[in-house]
């Protein structure tokens, strides 16, 4: 039986300023795409970044990955889909990057992020229940 894994969806142009002289979004702007999915997951779950403040804890990025399959070009409408993989011992997110209007995907992508206690300043080896938690409550509701 497969497991259930929570997802969210974005969509968003490609504007002139995420472009380089090629007309093609800058290798660099992919991580700023890549926290538009993400920020979208988190406010879905119940945990966006002044959730996180609150709770005590911040998620530094610890790992990133990005394929880049086909260029994203000035504005060109993008669907990016984030699925939480793992969220016990990290937060491990995958992404896709797809041509929103012809489903043809662009762009696979892979972050990770560990909890650190703003407290102490140290990484934590689980992930906080106040996280967790959530996380598990939104999986039984979509189940």
């Amino acid at each position: 039986m497969a497991v259930k894994k929570l997802k969210a969806s974005v969509e968003f142009r490609i504007e002139f300023y995420d472009i380089d002289s090629m007309q093609v979004a800058y290798h660099g702007n992919y991580v700023k795409f890549m926290e538009v999915a993400r920020c979208a997951l988190l406010q879905k779950i119940g945990y966006g970044y002044n959730e996180m403040t609150k709770s005590g804890y911040v998620w530094p990025v610890v790992d990133l990955h990005i394929k880049y399959i086909r260029p994203m070009i000035f504005m060109q409408k993008v669907r990016a889909e984030v699925t939480l993989e793992e969220y016990e011992v990290c937060m491990k997110l995958s992404y896709k990057f797809k041509d929103a209007d012809t489903g043809v995907l662009l762009t696979k992508a892979e972050s990770t992020q560990m909890a650190v206690d703003l407290n102490t300043k140290e990484s934590l080896w689980a992930c906080p229940s106040c996280f967790t938690d959530l996380v598990r409550e939104l999986l039984a509701k979509e189940s």
